[in-house]
């Protein structure tokens, strides 16, 4: 990455930058100059666990009878768990999320699923992130894409990881990036460096106007960025995990201005077929120690109002335990909501595990009607006539 020096020796001749300009990232540059009002818009968070997670140790229906006589072995004890009411309770191993859930930043909606459901990791985690039951729909745009290509503005969606950016960004024009280190978006500036003004005025023509406005625009960001990392002292504590990191970096970029709409991450690991019990409570504290910490560094910020976390997983797990003390891939799942703006507790009822369908729960909560709620009601974007003719929103978040 050039530095600020070799930008300015540069002399902002239009061939030279023109050549620089594809090594600048270009979410540094449209941060820059982004309007307040895009800057404080509504953020969304969204959390993929991969694997497939057992829900029914997740969010635990301790009180149905259906619980004890299909789990032996994996059975949580009563008097552990966290209740959430006086039939369901949250696993032990997530007592941060617990405190969330007594602060009213937690939402729970249990039995998520779609019609018809695969068991497949592939073929199911293609419907979760087009938002589409049909297979032959999974090549367009992802359920997020589709609704930032239909906004006005074009806003960015960021994914904090390695790899390629998720389908659920995928746009026909909306961007999606990747970031996998917060280094990634930090210019090499020497600190002899000459300051730019950001608001002087370049002449040129207009191409080279644009790429030595989108480079300056740039290192305008990278230096927001530079003294927001310098400042680790005032920061939230975070677990020393790597889905907490993620979190921190995500509440980085927003604590520095960053006008980005949807950051996306993953915690894997889920997908526990055997001996799934301690494996399971050490991702569950891993997903609410990292999500407590998240949110309490947000409001500390003054940034909790802006921001709501999506968690969901591809499929839930079959109700009875196999005969190696885990789960096989199953249908329903529950779906967290968390922050501010959520209505917190169990929004619904829990599916029955002793009337089942071919030994998976009943789906209760059909998947779209919470991409309708995210969509419609938190990111305000136009409702989405791809996620089906009768989906409507659910009353998950506060008015």
């Amino acid at each position: 990455m050039p530095s600020r020096r070799d930008f300015l020796k540069l002399g902002l001749r239009g061939s030279s930058l023109i050549a620089l300009a594809p090594t600048v990232p270009g979410f540094l540059a449209r941060t820059a100059r982004a309007a307040t009002a895009e800057r404080d818009s509504r953020v969304l968070v969204v959390i993929q666990l991969d694997g497939g997670n057992d829900g029914i140790n997740t969010i635990v229906p301790f009180a149905d009878e259906g619980y004890a006589r299909h789990r032996q072995t994996l059975q949580l004890p009563k008097d552990q768990l966290i209740k959430i009411d006086e039939h369901v309770g949250l696993h032990p191993a997530m007592r941060e999320a617990g405190k969330l859930l007594e602060t009213g930043r937690l939402a729970i909606v249990p039995g998520v699923g779609y019609p018809n459901p695969s068991r497949s990791h592939f073929q199911s985690m293609a419907v979760w992130q087009t938002g589409r039951l049909d297979p032959e729909e999974h090549g367009g745009p992802g359920w997020l894409g589709r609704g930032f290509d239909t906004a006005r503005s074009r806003a960015e969606s960021l994914f904090i990881g390695s790899g390629t950016p998720p389908v659920a960004l995928r746009g026909r024009r909306a961007v999606a990036l990747s970031l996998e280190r917060m280094e990634d978006l930090t210019l090499d500036a020497p600190v002899d460096a000459p300051r730019i003004d950001p608001t002087h005025e370049l002449a040129g023509d207009d191409l080279t106007a644009f790429v030595r406005r989108s480079t300056l625009d740039a290192y305008t960001s990278a230096d927001r960025l530079t003294e927001l990392t310098r400042n680790r002292g005032t920061e939230a504590s975070y677990p020393a995990t790597a889905l907490a990191d993620r979190l921190r970096t995500i509440a980085r970029l927003l604590k520095g201005g960053y006008a980005t709409r949807v950051f996306y991450t993953t915690q894997g690991g889920y997908d526990t077929h055997a001996s799934q019990l301690f494996p399971h409570a050490d991702l569950l504290r891993v997903l609410s120690g990292a999500l407590k910490a998240f949110l309490d560094d947000l409001a500390a910020a003054g940034l909790a109002e802006r921001v709501l976390v999506l968690g969901f997983s591809e499929f839930g797990r079959r109700v009875a335990e196999n005969g190696s003390a885990g789960t096989d891939h199953g249908t329903a799942g529950p779906v967290l909501l968390a922050g501010a703006g959520v209505r917190p507790g169990l929004a619904g009822t829990y599916p029955s595990l002793t009337d089942l369908e071919a030994g998976d729960l009943k789906m209760s909560v059909d998947f779209r009607r919470v991409y309708a709620t995210v969509r419609t009601g938190w990111l305000e974007l136009p409702a989405d006539s791809a996620l089906g003719d009768n989906v409507s929103p659910l009353p998950l978040l506060q008015a």
